[in-house]
Parts: structure tokens; C-alpha cells; sequence
């Protein structure tokens, strides 16, 4: 039976012109890695992305030209061993991270090559990988389709021929989207079923697909898993995943059997996260029900550690004008006539009120939007029982937002503070640019704002501070988060909060 379609289509494919990457490709790697170290000649240093970064072609037009397509009347070259691939028009992860460096949009980093050795690896096994067939099933109440079902086989190991997965892990600033990205977009031709997702929208996705299938199957009931594993390797025989993590119960018993059922439907999964799998769900509730999940990936992953040293997210940028504070007419009148001015550019899309935005049965109200611009009050969305969902379909909807009186919030507004870094979260992770009035510094609204909170600050908290690279006197310092998780979701907030007020991330972020 089927379960629901998915709700988050993948970007489309890209169809490029490539043959098998011979051994002589190889010896590209001690090249690439010399030339991001040797001096260039020299160019506007201002206009290099950071790698941490993801390059995509859809929300920077100008990159394009770092992708290029099969035009629809071309046919594959015959490839021959004698043949210098590195010669051919073909695209793979180490000449893209090659000609992304000599083009200025990266900076080389030698520790970043030898990650991109890894991708490139795996990029090699795919082009003769052929994923088996999953054939469909026709959901009916026929008491054949019962019986074809039941005696439809499950697989119970992977196959033989499909390599391992890519665990990527590291710190905030080590490049696991633009290592993700430049992997998927370079993915060989003949996979033709591919799915890139930021792990939230995918478990959201997920979690709908379990509740279709459990209303389809009844009163008899059976297990959801299985058929939405199985739609979700017909839907794609490479799965990337952007910021794995695991943060509640249900999500750790969904996965302890999802991730085994896609390994064994031959899915291959790359994925990046910011903890090695022994830290997932630490602590959680009945954390040993998901252990085995985590020597799943320990046994059909290879876990690669992102962490060189190097935080991309600390080179210094300008930056750009987009939040004010504190809260003043004055402050009100200049973030309006940005709002006015962004909004009358095009007379064909003007403005309206109430616009209805809806998602898992619920609406939405935006209370002034166009297509692509949004603004709201703090109250809107954060005042009110709102889930990652409606902000994924809120960032959606709306490459760029205006969040208007932002609170100081204080532990009895913990709910509006969660809430508000999840907000934040679905912003940085679909490259919103946002604009801000607040109370207090943006950077500063979960601070405690005094001596005392200084005194309160737990170890841990600080720790992770350090290692975002805030201070607190850019950040300030807060009792109100205590747990692990909470008190990384909170840094990382932080930190996104100050890139996101970059004048790189404004000149990148948004409508074009």
C-alpha cells in the first residue's frame, strides 16, 4: 500500500556530461591540495563566499556557471581507460572544490581537501552502484493484494553491491552544507532518484507518511515503518541529509528502524550532524531503544570527523544594517520604509493583508506579504502555539521576513524563546534574510542582563560558547536553558543570529 506522497520535493536533477573518474583523477588530490595553500594571483578578497556556506545554484544565480548542464541534444562520450578524464567535460567533487577555490568563491583548506577525497570515493562506487528495483504496490482491499503483500520479501541486510554511507560530523563553521552541497550536485547522472532535505523537513515528511500509513492499514494494524521506508527508497536511492540530530522520543523510535530499513532497501545515505553518533540523543528518554540506530551508523557508515581547526564562521564580515534596537518610533519608521521600499519594487505583486498560509490541517496568518516578502510581529509567531513546521512553511513561502518587537525574554518566557531559536533555526537553514526590531540587542534577548547571571552560567554553556566563538559581551550570558541540547540550541542561535547580520549573508540571502 501506499503511503502519503511527500510533501518536500528535492531540488531537480542536474544532467552533466561525465565518464568513470579513472586512477589519474586521484592524483588530482596532492594538486588541489598545494594549490589551496600556494598564492594566487591576487583578487577581491570581499567577494569569496566562506565555506561554510552552501553553494547553491538556485539561490546564487551567478554560480551557475560552476554547474553546468547537458543540453538535451547530447549524447555520452564513449570513455576508454587510455582516456584522461581530467581532460573531459565531467563534473566531480574534486574538480568542482577545485574550480570553486581558483574562482575565489572558496578558500582552499588542505583538511577540507582530504574531506572532499571522501566525497569523491563514494562519488566513484555510485557510477556502477544500480540500486534494486522496489516494485510499486497497488493499495487495494482485495484479499490478493493482502496476500501479495504478505509474501512481498523485506529485505533483511543491505546489498552486497551498495557502498557504505557518509557520516560528516563537526562543529558550527566546519562546512558540513557546502561539503553536502557540492556532493549532491555533482552526484553521477545515472541516479536519476535523489533527495537533498534538511533533517527536520525530512522527519516532518516522515512523521506524515507514518500517519497515512497507519490510517490506511486500519483497524488491522501492522507496522507504518516498513512501507514508508519503502516509498521513501523508491522516492530516492541517494538520501542527503543536512543536520542530523535527535531530540526527542518519538523521532529516536522512528529512526531506529527507518535507518535500517532504508540501508537494507539499498538507500545510500550521506549526512552531516554536529555530533559524533555515540553523542546522539544523549541522555534522552530510554536512550538504549535507539543505541542500536547508533551502531547502524557506526557499522554501515563511514563516520568522518569535519573538524580541522578552522572555524569559517570567524572570518571577519561587515555588517549589514538589518537589526535595530532598542524598540523606538524612530527605529519603527526605518525598518517601514525597508518594508516599503522592498515590497513596491514589483506594482504586479503588490502587498495584502492576512494572507493564509497552511500546514498540517492548520492556517496560518500572515498579516502583510507579498510573494516573497513577509512581515510579522513577534506575536504572530512566536506568541503562538507554533511548530518547526509552520516556520519551514513560513521560510517556504518568503525569502525574506521582518520580525517586529522582539521581546527581552526572561525564564518565564522559556516557551516564546524556544520557539523563537526555531524560528531562527528554519531562517539560517533556507537562507532567509531577516530583518529585526528588539527590546535589546537582537544577539542579547535570552541574556540575563546582570551580574548575578554571569555568576549563574553553568560550565557546560560556556564551553560551547567558546566553542561557537561568542563572548558575552557580544551574546551576554543566560540561566534560562539548562539542559544539553537546550543549551546548544541556544548558542548556536547565537551564532546564527550574528552571521545572519552579516552584510555577505544580506548581499546572498533572499529574493534575488
Amino acid at each position: 500500500m501506499r503511503a502519503a506522497r511527500k510533501i518536500l520535493a528535492s531540488p531537480p536533477p542536474i544532467y552533466l556530461h561525465r565518464a568513470p573518474v579513472a586512477t589519474a583523477q586521484r592524483a588530482c588530490l596532492s594538486s588541489i591540495a598545494s594549490t589551496s595553500s600556494a598564492p594566487r594571483p591576487s583578487r577581491p578578497r570581499g567577494r569569496a563566499l566562506n565555506s561554510s556556506l552552501a553553494v547553491d545554484s538556485g539561490l546564487h544565480p551567478n554560480l551557475e556557471n560552476f554547474f553546468p548542464g547537458r543540453s538535451e541534444n547530447s549524447t555520452p562520450s564513449n570513455h576508454t581507460p587510455n582516456r584522461n578524464p581530467v581532460q573531459d567535460d565531467i563534473l566531480t567533487p574534486l574538480r568542482q572544490y577545485q574550480k570553486l577555490i581558483d574562482t575565489g568563491v572558496l578558500r582552499g583548506d588542505d583538511h577540507q581537501t582530504r574531506i572532499i577525497q571522501k566525497l569523491q570515493d563514494l562519488h566513484d562506487q555510485l557510477l556502477t552502484y544500480k540500486p534494486p528495483v522496489i516494485p510499486e504496490l497497488v493499495s487495494t482491499n482485495s484479499l490478493l493484494s493482502r496476500l501479495f503483500y504478505r509474501e512481498t520479501p523485506i529485505p533483511t541486510s543491505p546489498p552486497n553491491s551498495a557502498p557504505k554511507g557518509l557520516y560528516l560530523y563537526g562543529d558550527v563553521g566546519t562546512g558540513k552544507t557546502m561539503l553536502m552541497d557540492l556532493f549532491y550536485q555533482t552526484l553521477p547522472p545515472s541516479l536519476k532518484r535523489k533527495r537533498r532535505v534538511h533533517f527536520h523537513a525530512f522527519m516532518i515528511d516522515v512523521h506524515k507518511r507514518v500517519h497515512a500509513a497507519k490510517a490506511a492499514m486500519g483497524f488491522n494494524g501492522g507496522d507504518p515503518i516498513i512501507p514508508v521506508a519503502r516509498d521513501l527508497a523508491r522516492d530516492a536511492s541517494v538520501l542527503c541529509f543536512d543536520e542530523f540530530q535527535v531530540t526527542d522520543i518519538a523521532d529516536a523510535m522512528i529512526l531506529r528502524r527507518l535507518l535500517e530499513s532504508l540501508v537494507n532497501y539499498g538507500v545510500i545515505c550521506v549526512m552531516t550532524s554536529n555530533r559524533h553518533p555515540d553523542d546522539l540523543y544523549k541522555n534522552g528518554i530510554q536512550r538504549s531503544s535507539f543505541v542500536p540506530a547508533i551502531e547502524l551508523l557506526k557499522s554501515q557508515f563511514e563516520v568522518t570527523d569535519l573538524d580541522s581547526g578552522t572555524d569559517y564562521r570567524r572570518v571577519p564580515r561587515a555588517l549589514s544594517h538589518v537589526y535595530f534596537d532598542p524598540i523606538t518610533p524612530e527605529h519603527d519608521r526605518e525598518i517601514n520604509k525597508i518594508f516599503k521600499s522592498m515590497v513596491s519594487q514589483d506594482p504586479s505583486d503588490p502587498p495584502i493583508r492576512n494572507r493564509k498560509l497552511s500546514t498540517w490541517g492548520r492556517t496560518l496568518l500572515v498579516p502583510e506579504s507579498t510573494s516573497k516578502v513577509a512581515k510579522f510581529n513577534f506575536e504572530d509567531l512566536c506568541g503562538q502555539p507554533l511548530s518547526a513546521a509552520d516556520y519551514i512553511e513560513v521560510t517556504k513561502n518568503f525569502g525574506t521576513v521582518f520580525l517586529l518587537n522582539v521581546p527581552k525574554m526572561d525564564v518565564g518566557q522559556k516557551d516564546l524563546a524556544r520557539r523563537f531559536i526555531t524560528f531562527i533555526d528554519a531562517c539560517y537553514e533556507s537562507k532567509t534574510k531577516l530583518f529585526v526590531t528588539s527590546e535589546v540587542p537582537v544577539f542579547k534577548v535570552f541574556s540575563d542582563g546582570s551580574d548575578q547571571g554571569e555568576k549563574r552560567i553553568s560550565d557546560h554553556m560556556r564551553s560551547v560558547m567558546d566553542d561557537l566563538g561568542l563572548s558575552n559581551d557580544v551574546v551576554g550570558t543566560s540561566s534560562m536553558f539548562t539542559g544539553e541540547e537546550e543549551v546548544f540550541a541556544f548558542a548556536r542561535a547565537c551564532s546564527r543570529l550574528v552571521q545572519m547580520g552579516s552584510k555577505q549573508w544580506a548581499e546572498t540571502a533572499g529574493p534575488s
